[in-house]
């Protein structure tokens, strides 16, 4: 069994109740959060596509246009993906397909392509689930028959697709990445989910450690952060902005007399490593050379002003505290109830080591 022989079943309802507002057509780069997903979903051979949602909106109907979807609609608001998942499933010409919520958009589908080896190596599954720690039902490969049980669910008012599924055949396919499956249903989701996002087309991911006033600890944070990152297998480079401009040679020394008789750069290339120094008119762009650093995962950035997305926030009550629309979360002394934001302890390191490995994409 292959994509081309299941149908795909994007889930997008619309309720978005956490959110506030309608996250589908949240938007990074140009693209939203539904359109992600049928972009990835595009480049797979499926048999059928269908749009699953509660109502038409001249919005919906336009992408699934574009992008070739069979939209089906709720009989009943209200009731969840579960009703989504049945509609699509009684739809369908297919055996089998592959039922995908429009607000994981770092899954990717290819992935998944496990579930229907499980499926065919015992046909009477009704579903096959992922499961990291715990099961995702909206990532799930479901039996047709699937339709009718969901239905007879709802008619009882359960809408717990847990619950239904336990009673049938079913089998879980073990998942590593939790990350894949990274649901954005508050701002502060997607505060994190573009974090991760302004990463993906990079070659070496960056993080900016940034803080509104000098002496809140920027150092001292990356300086705990780096023996974590290492520990987890992530080789680290640092670039940092300085106002105060800097001096590292020592008078006397070939280089500083290579300096001193005027050279605007001056490299020097020994067995472990090389240093290059280099005059400019104006500061550099400090990506720019985050991108020269060679042999490292990851790249942090430690700068108040002149950093990248995304950015990491800390804060110790000094000067006024101002989040920038890159701002992926925030660590405090303490906690400050910013809405849409994610706060934590910023002597946790071992949470900021697990949002830095999100943010870079591991």
């Amino acid at each position: 069994m292959n994509f081309s022989d299941i149908a795909l079943l994007i889930i997008a309802g619309g309720k978005s109740s956490r959110m506030g507002r309608d996250k589908r057509f949240l938007s990074f780069a140009g693209t939203g959060l539904l359109e992600r997903l049928c972009v990835k979903a595009a480049k797979l051979p499926f048999a059928e596509r269908f749009l699953c949602v509660e109502q038409e909106t001249p919005e919906l109907m336009a992408l699934a246009k574009k992008f070739q979807l069979t939209v089906v609609t709720d009989s009943r608001q209200g009731r969840g993906p579960m009703e989504g998942i049945s509609r699509g499933l009684a739809a369908m010409r297919e055996k089998y397909a592959l039922a995908v919520s429009c607000d994981m958009p770092f899954l990717s589908l290819e992935k998944l392509s496990v579930l229907l080896t499980r499926a065919a190596d015992d046909d009477a599954l009704q579903a096959v689930l992922p499961k990291t720690k715990r099961w995702q039902p909206l990532a799930a490969l479901y039996h047709f028959d699937m339709a009718e049980l969901f239905q007879k669910a709802l008619q009882h008012g359960d809408n717990k697709l847990g619950l239904v599924i336990a009673a049938v055949p079913h089998a879980c396919v073990d998942f590593d990445d939790e990350d894949d499956f990274f649901n954005v249903n508050t701002m502060a989701d997607w505060r994190l989910a573009c974090g991760r996002m302004a990463n993906e087309g990079r070659r070496v991911p960056l993080v900016t450690i940034s803080a509104p006033v000098s002496n809140t600890g920027k150092t001292t944070f990356i300086e705990r952060l780096i023996p974590r990152l290492r520990q987890r297998g992530t080789r680290v480079g640092v670039v940092k902005g300085d106002c105060h401009g800097y001096d590292v040679d020592e008078k006397g020394k070939d280089s500083w007399r290579f300096k001193e008789a005027g050279a605007s750069g001056v490299a020097v290339v020994s067995p472990n490593g090389y240093f290059i120094e280099q005059k400019t008119e104006k500061r550099a762009n400090l990506v720019e050379i985050a991108g020269r650093l060679q042999d490292v995962d990851l790249v942090l950035i430690e700068s108040r002003r002149h950093g990248t997305a995304p950015i990491i926030t800390l804060y110790r009550d000094k000067g006024e505290l101002l989040l920038s629309d890159d701002t992926a979360v925030l660590f405090s002394k303490r906690k400050q109830f910013i809405e849409g934001v994610y706060e934590c302890s910023i002597d946790d390191m071992e949470t900021a080591a697990r949002i830095i490995l999100f943010l870079m994409g591991s």
